[in-house]
C-alpha cells in the first residue's frame, strides 16, 4: 500500500503541467482578434458586424451585414468592400461632404479612413487594383461573408496600430438627394455615385481572448474554464498527496 502511493505521488506533480499545457497551446495557437461595428453612412439603412482573426498575415474574416439596398439595374446590388489604411482610422462626419450634395462621396471620405489597403472580395484578387470589381463583390441587400486571404505589410501595420476601418459601399439612389442621383461615381465614371459610395463603415478595434463567460453561447470561454478546472483539481490532488507522505514518513520515522 505504501509503495503503491509512494509510486503515484511523482505521477500526480507531473500531471498538473500536462493539464494546463492545451490551455497554452490554445491560446499560442489562436490569432489576434479584432472587431468593427458597421454603422450607417449616408443616411444607409443598413448596419453589420465584422470579426478578422489575424496570425502573421493571414486573416480569416467574418462578416454579416443587413439592410442595404437590394438590387441594382434588376440585379442583385454588388457592394464592393474594403479595409481601407493610412488615414485617421475614423468613419467620416457629415462635415466631410465638400460638394453639398447631401453624400459623402469614397474620396471624400478618405482624409478619415484613408485609401485601400484589401479589397474584401469574395473570390481572387484581394489587392486594391479589385477595390471596384463588382463581378468578386458580395451582393444582396443581407450577405454573410467568410473568407481567410493574405494581407500585405501595410494593412496589417495599420490593423495593429488601430487605424484600419471596414467601408462597405453602395447605397439606394432613391434616398440621395436629386443633385446626387444625377452624379457620376468618383471612382468609376461609368456608374452613379450611389453604386460606389460608403454605406457602412467600423473601425477595426481589437478584441479581448479571454475573460468571464458573458452567456453569448460561446463554447471558447467554457472550454478554459473546463481546463482550469482540470488545472486546479490536480494542484488539489499534488497538494493532498505531498501531505500524505509527509505523514507517512512521520509516522515511519516514529515507528522507527
Amino acid at each position: 500500500m505504501k509503495k503503491s502511493l509512494r509510486r503515484m505521488l511523482p505521477l500526480a506533480a507531473a500531471a498538473v503541467p500536462l493539464a494546463l499545457m492545451p490551455m497554452a497551446t490554445a491560446q499560442a495557437a489562436d490569432g489576434t482578434q479584432y472587431g468593427a461595428t458597421l454603422n450607417p453612412l449616408n443616411k444607409s439603412t443598413g448596419s453589420g458586424m465584422l470579426t478578422l482573426s489575424l496570425s502573421g498575415n493571414s486573416a480569416t474574416i467574418t462578416e454579416n451585414v443587413s439592410g442595404l439596398a437590394t438590387t441594382f439595374s434588376g440585379a442583385a446590388y454588388p457592394h464592393v468592400q474594403h479595409i481601407h489604411i493610412d488615414g485617421q482610422g475614423v468613419c467620416p462626419a457629415p462635415s466631410a461632404d465638400k460638394s453639398g450634395d447631401g453624400v459623402i462621396s469614397t474620396t471624400e471620405g478618405a482624409p478619415s479612413y484613408g485609401g485601400i489597403g484589401t479589397t474584401l472580395s469574395t473570390s481572387g484578387d484581394t489587392s486594391p487594383k479589385a477595390g471596384t470589381n463588382v463581378k468578386t463583390a458580395p451582393s444582396g441587400g443581407s450577405f454573410s461573408y467568410s473568407r481567410t486571404i493574405s494581407l500585405d505589410s501595410k494593412t496589417v501595420a495599420s490593423i495593429k496600430a488601430g487605424t484600419a476601418v471596414i467601408v462597405v459601399h453602395g447605397l439606394d439612389p432613391a434616398t440621395l438627394s436629386k443633385k446626387a442621383q444625377n452624379e457620376k461615381s468618383d471612382l468609376v465614371p461609368s456608374l452613379p455615385l450611389a453604386a460606389t459610395s460608403p454605406a457602412l463603415c467600423g473601425t477595426l478595434s481589437s478584441m479581448p481572448t479571454s475573460g468571464p463567460a458573458t452567456g453569448d453561447g460561446s463554447t471558447a470561454s467554457n472550454d478554459n474554464l473546463g481546463v482550469a478546472g482540470i488545472g486546479g483539481g490536480l494542484l488539489a490532488l499534488a497538494g493532498g498527496a505531498y501531505l500524505l507522505r509527509r505523514r507517512m514518513d512521520s509516522r515511519e520515522q516514529a515507528q522507527s
